[in-house]
């Protein structure tokens, strides 16, 4: 039975449309607005080094994913690779944790979509938590409604707002570039910044390193795309690393932007959206409400693909019976998970009415943010893990399969793992219980079905990609293909 007739629509998207997504699910604008104050309240003038070396091992996790799609092309991304090149019930916690972050990201994400979207018509509205909680909602719903459509419909929407959105971002940049010679309210720029020693140990160094994640999270749902793009697991691979990098340039200049343009007071005063204030210093006037406009776009935009990353990874936990196999199932025409789509967004609604109970917009970002960072430090370091094995046999053929294949995802993980460890104990019991508790759950339906005796839960622990290349008939679904690996 091949992908199609599983469901999914084989090579509906581009190259080019793998990029969008990439940089949307990474949603610049959202995560410099969102996260800025908290980042730069945590490690001082150390932020721009937070994501500096940040972002070295989340491009070890990107070439991890890129080689992974390559070998694997499965819409259930690194609970399908963890889950073949480690165990079973490594793969199911590891989609498990996407699952789960992705829900909880949609209340972190919708309820700045509200406000946002009030705060263009009056401040005290926008601080109204229930008010903005429903509007967030009327967005949240719009975006399922576009999900259910069908990829190409989502894509195309994309188009349009990450591009008004990159637009507006890239020329704010070059405005306030150009306003660093005049007279400034923020701090003189160091090179300091970029440096070790501004942390204040290793754990300061962790808990930046932990916010700074959040910032990067997103990119793959490229991953979770690849049955549907074009050039079996190649483009969406390399859609993922291109908008790493993009987004990693805008982070650094809108940290450095805040820092100089702006006091501690005002970065603190502004924690819902720094980068409004900053609109108005770099444009006096309109700058604010365009930015916000940026910033709402990128919310939705963001929304829009953490759905599409959910719900993916749902319906290949579906097709595998390793959650209930209605979750597998796609609509016969637009050909994407409506059953999967739907029992998120009704979770998400019920998540939307408790955070009413949690206090203002700005406390649950920040609780959500911290959560979010252990959920996604533990399916991105299984998945740097996973290449390596999977890839064995090939590492030393040559140099580049050495370092990308092979040293920088392994760093990658080892990263992602050290500052989960080095976190934890740094974070209150509320973030812990969300961000653990969360986990724990995936053990009842893991449980149920590996006593089951699914199929998923019998493969072979050590059987990876590398053997399967010698050891097995060709491949007869998409999602089972394997490729030859290939030097970068």
């Amino acid at each position: 039975m091949t992908s199609s007739e599983r469901g999914l629509r084989q090579g509906a998207l581009s190259g080019f449309d793998s990029v969008v997504m990439a940089v949307a699910g990474n949603a610049p604008a959202y995560s410099i607005a969102a996260t800025t104050a908290v980042l730069i309240s945590t490690v001082g003038p150390a932020s721009p080094a937070a994501l500096l070396y940040s972002a070295i091992p989340m491009l070890g996790i990107a070439w991890a994913f890129n080689y992974l799609g390559r070998a694997d092309v499965n819409a259930g991304a690194s609970y399908s690779w963890v889950g073949r090149a480690l165990h079973p019930a490594l793969g199911f916690l590891s989609g498990w944790a996407l699952v789960v972050s992705a829900t909880i990201f949609m209340v972190a994400g919708s309820l700045p979509a509200g406000q946002l979207t009030l705060s263009l018509f009056s401040d005290s509205l926008a601080n109204n938590t229930a008010l903005a909680t429903i509007v967030g909602a009327v967005w949240f719903l719009l975006m399922v409604g576009l999900v259910i459509a069908g990829v190409t419909v989502t894509a195309r929407a994309q188009w349009i707002m990450t591009g008004v959105e990159v637009v507006l971002l890239l020329a704010f940049a070059v405005l306030g570039l150009a306003s660093l010679g005049g007279d400034r309210a923020g701090a003189d720029f160091s090179w300091s910044w970029f440096g070790l020693d501004g942390f204040g140990g290793m754990s300061g160094f962790a808990a930046g390193a932990l916010i700074a994640a959040f910032y990067f999270w997103g990119w793959d749902v490229t991953a979770n795309l690849n049955e549907e793009t074009e050039g079996r697991g190649r483009r969406a691979g390399l859609g993922g690393l291109v908008g790493v990098l993009f987004v990693f340039v805008l982070f650094e200049i809108y940290t450095i932007l805040t820092n100089m343009l702006l006091t501690p007071a005002e970065i603190e005063g502004d924690t819902g959206n720094v980068l409004a204030r900053l609109g108005d210093v770099i444009l006096p006037g309109p700058g604010g409400k365009l930015l916000i406009i940026a910033v709402m776009l990128s919310t939705i935009a963001t929304l829009e693909t953490t759905l599409i990353q959910v719900s993916r990874s749902l319906f290949a936990m579906g097709r595998d019976n390793t959650v209930p196999a209605a979750f597998g199932r796609v609509h016969p025409i637009r050909q994407t998970p409506v059953f999967a789509t739907v029992v998120v967004a009704v979770v998400s609604l019920v998540l939307f009415a408790v955070s009413n109970l949690l206090g203002s917009v700005a406390d649950v970002l920040t609780a959500a943010i911290s959560a979010l960072g252990l959920q996604i430090a533990i399916y991105y370091g299984l998945a740097g893990v996973a290449v390596v094995l999977a890839y064995r046999k090939v590492l030393f053929k040559s140099v580049s399969n050495l370092i990308f294949i092979g040293v920088w995802p392994l760093l990658g993980a080892v990263f992602m793992f050290w500052i989960f460890v080095e976190a934890l104990p740094t974070l209150d019991t509320s973030t812990k219980v969300v961000g653990i508790g969360a986990l724990a759950l995936g053990l009842i339906p893991m449980a149920w079905f590996w006593f089951k005796g699914v199929a998923y839960y019998k493969t072979r622990p050590l059987e990876t990609f590398a053997e399967l290349e010698t050891a097995s008939p060709a491949p007869t679904s998409a999602h089972e293909a394997v490729d030859t690996p290939e030097p970068v």
